[in-house]
């Protein structure tokens, strides 16, 4: 398929979908963004691996902000960190902030990277790494089976999301407090006007 520019979805809008479809919306829809202590600390963070970079590591090349896309799925974004092996295979390896989330919104874009990669350069990337910077390890991830299935289903909901231009309802659970977008979705205030009590 081909898809219009406007069509493409950024890898980072599947993490937010699978963190909650909402803050998605408000962010790639309605184009909302707000910062707090959580975005400030991972825009810090990133500073290093946001910078293109390419260096030869013991026999492995490492490339830093790799542009990535895949023509066939309509993503675009960029890699965090792309270790190169021996033979030429591709590891993707995603830094994060905080320390590993009960949810696998983290996990799904990894593979998704995985998945323009394969793309890219023809090869399977059956595993990748998720890089927490709490703990400063890496968490080698598989990259196949289910949360390969989750990935694809959500390709495809950020897609029809995206195409129909609407923001779901907000959740109003334990991920509010912490989301940057609290004040712009209000989600206690928007759930009971939904609900009727006010």
């Amino acid at each position: 398929m081909s898809w219009a520019p406007d069509q493409l979805v950024p890898i980072s809008a599947l993490q937010h979908y699978r963190y909650c479809p909402r803050q998605c919306a408000l962010i790639h829809v309605e184009q909302t963004y707000d910062e707090n202590l959580y975005t400030l600390r991972g825009n810090r963070a990133h500073t290093r691996v946001d910078e293109t970079h390419s260096e030869l590591v013991e026999g492995v090349r490492r490339e830093t902000s790799l542009p990535i896309w895949s023509d066939r799925y309509g993503l675009t974004g960029r890699a965090d960190v792309v270790e190169f092996q021996g033979d030429g295979t591709p590891y993707p390896i995603e830094h994060k902030v905080g320390k590993r989330k009960a949810r696998d919104a983290d996990e799904v874009q990894l593979c998704a990277q995985a998945i323009c990669l394969e793309e890219m350069f023809g090869v399977s990337v059956p595993e990748g790494a998720l890089y927490y910077r709490a703990s400063r390890r890496r968490r080698t991830v598989p990259l196949d089976g289910p949360i390969r299935s989750i990935t694809f289903e959500t390709i495809e909901a950020v897609h029809d999301l995206l195409e129909q231009h609407r923001t779901p309802a907000p959740v109003a659970d334990e991920r509010c407090p912490k989301c940057s977008l609290n004040e712009s979705c209000m989600p206690d205030t928007v759930s009971r006007l939904i609900g009727g009590s006010l």
